[in-house]
């Protein structure tokens, strides 16, 4: 895959115009599954998005907060007749790589305010709307670290009853929360989607496909560690610009479908798949399966019965022995890239993470 990155002028083309292109090229339904609104700042690209706020109904409040001296940014959402005075659960819900708050896990965070639970959604460290720089950083200890920042900050919103905090991680967020609710006993229940071991596919290869390579490519991250040390150009790996030709080449349903979802359907100009070449020092030493019996919290973990990124899910569940309050839901029928916005697949993730939570976050 080339190391190319998009165009600037490529990503806001596809952040709008594209949209209505892809469904003829690719037989997408692409405008019924995104709008172009903002509510201060905020951009969402899913079906049935908040245009905007009312009195009564589920809001969403864009909020800033530091980080290790790094401005975070997220959206708050509040249920239907929130009430500052009153106590909520919460819900940490963590991005997949690549994408932003405002994408699938803004629509699951949408969903479960729906629910009753105020939820947060924030960018990643180094990517999205978040600061940090080099851009793309994306290092196991940093999304890890998101994790626990972002219930610094929700446990102290109003309204919230710190003792009723759950953790939802989609795709590789998936993954940073197994990891993060290994120690951090706030989270009272996780909950993981279309899981995604980003060590394991960094350093084996997606479907353990480059098992052959796995030296040569840390002596390149290592090399580009050491020509950003020496002030030089930073390397990134990841991006590619892609003709639908080439998308539709990809060996891999997850690939195939992930390129058609972040640049074409569900496009958001703060959402890219490169990263720097030299997080893979610390990805390919790195594994979201390490020490998960630690994990003692209710576990649920939900996948499609059709991803080829289920092994992922299915190598984790039975390590994690320290709960035996588990699960592991197969959404039949469904993709992994479609786990994060085909209606009825979201729906049936729904069906499991509502009673999920609403059973471990009490009081």
């Amino acid at each position: 895959m080339s190391e190319k990155t998009i165009n600037p002028r490529r990503r806001e083309f596809l952040g709008a115009s594209v949209l209505v292109l892809a469904s003829a090229i690719i037989g997408v339904p692409a405008l019924a599954n995104a709008v172009e609104t903002k509510i201060n700042g905020f951009t969402p690209v899913y079906r049935g998005a908040i245009t905007q706020n009312e009195p009564g109904k589920v809001n969403v409040h864009p909020v800033t907060y530091k980080l290790h001296g790094l401005d975070i940014a997220a959206n708050v959402y509040t249920p239907a007749n929130y009430d500052p005075q009153q106590k909520y659960s919460a819900i940490v819900v963590a991005h997949p790589n690549g994408g932003v708050k405002e994408q699938t896990a803004g629509l699951y965070a949408q969903h479960l305010a729906e629910q009753g639970f105020v939820t947060i959604a924030m960018d990643a460290a180094y990517q999205g709307a978040s600061g940090g720089e080099p851009r793309s950083v994306d290092k196991p200890t940093n999304r890890i670290e998101d994790i626990h920042g972002a219930a610094d900050f929700i446990t102290q919103y109003p309204g919230v009853d710190a003792n009723r905090l759950g953790l939802l991680g989609i795709c590789g967020g998936g993954g940073y929360s197994l990891a993060a609710a290994k120690t951090d006993k706030r989270f009272k229940a996780v909950a993981t989607l279309s899981m995604f071991n980003s060590g394991r596919v960094r350093r084996n290869g997606f479907a353990d496909s480059q098992l052959n390579t796995i030296q040569e490519r840390l002596r390149q991250a290592s090399a580009a560690r050491a020509q950003e040390v020496a002030g030089g150009k930073i390397l990134y790996s990841g991006d590619a610009d892609m003709t639908d030709a080439q998308i539709a080449a990809l060996p891999f349903e997850m690939y195939r479908e992930g390129y058609q979802y972040y640049w074409r359907t569900h496009a958001h100009a703060g959402s890219t798949f490169k990263y720097t070449t030299s997080s893979l020092l610390d990805l390919m030493r790195w594994d979201a399966t390490d020490q998960i019996d630690l994990i003692d919290q209710p576990l649920l973990m939900i996948a499609g019965s059709k991803a080829d990124s289920l092994y992922m899910t299915e190598d984790a569940f039975p390590k994690a022995t320290g709960t035996t309050d588990k699960e592991l839901f197969k959404i039949e029928g469904a993709t992994h890239i479609q786990t994060y916005w085909v209606p009825e697949y979201v729906n049936a993730a729904m069906s499991k993470l509502a009673p999920f939570f609403g059973r471990t976050l009490v009081s």
